[in-house]
């Protein structure tokens, strides 16, 4: 996979994805992200003998697999949002108010997707008060104090403030075929300000898919030029009187707007949470569990798929090998 064949949207540089000699990585899934781009990616009418419809349930298997193949990761885990309200709603109280609901054939399957996850034995882990985002966030914190380098695989863009040598964001593309690794010379080559930055760019700019407002009249383009000006939100209002006069009115009418879009965008990276790494082992993932659920949910592609990627030691099982 070389970036001459890929687009804009999907080259690596320097292919961040390949692991240098003595790396151990842990691979944070954002498994609600995951859910919604399986269920959407695959909209034929996948089902059981039973009538039991699996597109969605397919479709996360299938990436799940692919993410084993390419990441290879020594460490693996899981994160999820709680259905309890965070401190961003108690803060907001029309945050992601305007996200459209998924159908009801989408969430038919998660309970599935779940139950593979644990069969699987993929350690999840969630907050009460906090999303996900900030789960993994903390993860990635924990782990790089361990030693570990992260790849959080992910499609909110909230990640990238994350971004650092040790960290990097992975977005899926194409069944996570032709990933797009973010390190942080791709977020400055994307949006033209550096990983640190991206909390007040969006501060600036806003988030309609979260409901939060930033300074209006200021997009994209003049968020990254004010930033590699002056570097923080707070730079750029210590410099007011630098700027025109229309920018300087805009920034005026919405500085309560943009450092409330700062605290909202934050992501938290000390929530409490007991993560030891040794929990998260791709040695503990039970291969012959994976395999058990799907000849249960009738798919067959994955199995062959998977005992290519099974160890030694789980192949050898006479328990497993009934199994093909």
């Amino acid at each position: 996979m070389t970036n001459s064949q890929m687009n804009p949207e999907t080259k690596t540089y320097d292919d961040p994805l390949k692991k240098r000699k003595g790396e151990r990585r842990l691979v944070v899934i954002d498994g609600n992200h995951l859910i919604h781009r399986a269920y959407h990616a695959i909209q034929a009418p996948l089902k059981t003998s039973s009538g039991e419809q699996t597109n969605a349930i397919f479709g996360f298997a299938s990436m799940l697999l692919n993410i084993i193949e390419l990441e290879q990761p020594d460490y693996l885990a899981m994160t999820f949002d709680e259905r309890a309200p965070t401190f961003r709603h108690e803060a907001h109280e029309g945050y992601k108010a305007t996200r459209v609901k998924a159908p009801d054939e989408l969430y038919a399957q998660i309970p599935r997707i779940k139950e593979m996850i644990n069969d699987f034995k993929i350690p999840v882990y969630s907050k009460e008060g906090f999303e996900a985002d900030d789960m993994m966030g903390t993860l990635a914190h924990k782990a790089i104090k361990d030693g570990l380098s992260v790849y959080i695989v992910t499609g909110d863009r909230d990640l990238l403030q994350l971004v650092d040598p040790t960290i990097h964001v992975v977005f899926p593309h194409k069944g996570y075929r032709e990933p797009m690794v973010y390190d942080s010379k791709a977020v400055l080559e994307k949006f033209g300000i550096h990983p640190n930055q991206m909390v007040d760019y969006k501060a600036l700019v806003g988030d309609p898919s979260d409901n939060i407002d930033g300074v209006q009249g200021i997009g994209p383009k003049g968020a990254a030029e004010l930033l590699t000006q002056y570097k923080t939100l707070d730079g750029i209002y210590q410099h007011l009187r630098d700027v025109s006069e229309g920018m300087r009115k805009k920034l005026t009418e919405g500085k309560t707007a943009a450092y409330f879009a700062q605290s909202l965008s934050k992501i938290v990276t000390d929530v409490p949470c007991d993560f030891k790494k040794e929990d998260t082992s791709t040695k503990k993932l039970d291969f012959l569990g994976l395999q058990k659920f799907f000849e249960k949910m009738e798919m067959r592609s994955l199995q062959t798929r998977l005992k290519k990627l099974m160890p030694a030691e789980a192949l050898q099982s006479k328990e497993q090998m009934s199994l093909f």
